[in-house]
């Protein structure tokens, strides 16, 4: 015999079937926030002081939000902007240069005259390179230089930090910013607070090693480049190169000198001021959030520098729309367990090698933003009157690993 069951039973199963599903999802997803606002949580900090912000890179759905328009202190992290700016105004082949100019005449083996050491910004001169301009002058035939050797600087300004620093950052967390600069001022035995006329003295040592002497001693000082003669010049590395070194390793000193090549490049200034008004626009440009933004340097050892976390997922998100720029950038980010200053965090699985991240650490603030398996995007800033990182680090860590296994967790479900 047949039981017929009336039609409205079968909708009442469905209607209860579907109400069941949206509860499981709903109460999934406010399991994953409690999860991920428990791990962010850090004892004596300050919540209002600590935001993060998660999106999903492949729908831009906000996955969890604290205080994503909160300004905060950057830390390294004001490097994500520095990186995004280089790539896209400079591009990630360009090469800057530094010239060897003459100021006089060759006869025979002899230059009579000064020859000229000019930069253009290079941050990671060498003195291979030097070499390299020392065996174009031997290819030259010239043996001896009446005059002396001048090294000029005055592509960029002569400030040797950046604003909002504090005395004891200088040389300890960079050396001295100039346009040219030679072994990051390492001169002698030690880092030289006159950057120009090292590189000058350093290049008359290698023309002298080689035989070439030169009559008077080697000094800082400035040309006028239309009155003068190119005779050679070496290229500096890629600006992919660069802002990888850069993001990777966190190195302050490359990230100021990039910033004040772009001011010297877009505005004709070699100054920071005039290449944080570069960053801003081109930020701007790219549809980023400026509410809250302060870009003061270049390293994030600034004081004075304000990002959100809002901001700062938007320049992932820009960087990731724009096809020429996103390969590079997002090689620039350190990896979990594997390289630069993610190579002793996250060391397993599931956040091991998942997760492509930018660190910040400063007494003020600690940072970790970027991307998990090219899911999802995320950034943290915590800041404090003094933030201590052996708790904010593991908090971050915690909080990436909460999202590197739900991207694992989906990426199986998928199969």
């Amino acid at each position: 015999m047949l039981f017929r069951i009336p039609l409205f039973l079968f909708f009442l199963v469905g209607i209860l079937a579907l109400f069941g599903f949206k509860t499981s999802r709903a109460e999934a997803a406010n399991s994953l926030e409690k999860r991920l606002a428990r791990a962010v949580t850090v004892t004596n900090l300050n919540p209002k002081q600590t935001a993060a912000l998660v999106i999903d890179g492949q729908t831009g759905k906000v996955i969890f939000s604290r205080n994503p328009s909160t300004s905060l202190v950057p830390a390294s992290n004001e490097k994500i902007p520095i990186a995004f700016a280089a790539l896209s105004v400079l591009g990630p082949s360009y090469r800057t240069q530094t010239a060897l100019l003459g100021r006089g005449i060759q006869k025979g083996a002899i230059w009579k005259g000064h020859l000229v050491l000019k930069g253009f910004g290079d941050p990671g001169l060498h003195t291979n390179d030097l070499q390299r301009l020392v065996k174009r002058l031997e290819a030259r035939g010239i043996r001896h230089v009446t005059g002396r050797i001048i090294g000029d600087e005055s592509f960029f300004d002569d400030k040797r930090t950046a604003p909002g620093w504090k005395a004891s950052f200088y040389k300890l967390w960079s050396p001295p910013l100039s346009a040219l600069i030679v072994n990051r001022a390492f001169f002698r035995g030690r880092t030289v607070d006159k950057p120009a006329a090292a590189a000058a003295r350093a290049f008359q040592a290698e023309l002298e090693a080689a035989g070439i002497t030169v009559r008077l001693n080697a000094k800082a000082g400035r040309i006028n480049e239309k009155r003068a003669t190119s005779i050679a010049s070496v290229q500096s590395p890629t600006i992919e190169q660069l802002v990888k070194f850069m993001n990777t390793e966190s190195d302050n000193f490359t990230a100021e000198m990039l910033l004040k090549l772009l001011g010297a490049h877009v505005r004709g200034k070699g100054t920071t001021a005039a290449g944080a008004k570069v960053v801003r626009r081109v930020l701007r440009n790219a549809g980023v959030s400026l509410e809250g933004v302060r870009i003061v340097d270049g390293s994030g050892l600034s004081s004075s520098d304000r990002l959100t976390t809002q901001s700062v997922v938007d320049i992932i998100v820009a960087a990731r729309n724009l096809p020429e720029i996103w390969p590079p950038f997002k090689k620039s980010l350190a990896i979990a367990g594997v390289s630069g200053t993610l190579k002793d965090r996250m060391k397993n699985k599931p956040a091991l090698r998942s997760v492509r991240a930018k660190t910040g650490t400063t007494n003020l603030s600690s940072a970790l933003s970027g991307i998990i398996k090219d899911r999802y995007i995320f950034s943290i800033i915590m800041n404090g009157t003094y933030v201590p990182w052996w708790r904010t680090r593991p908090a971050q860590d915690r909080f990436a690993t909460i999202l590197a296994r739900m991207a694992q967790q989906e990426s199986k479900s998928h199969y």
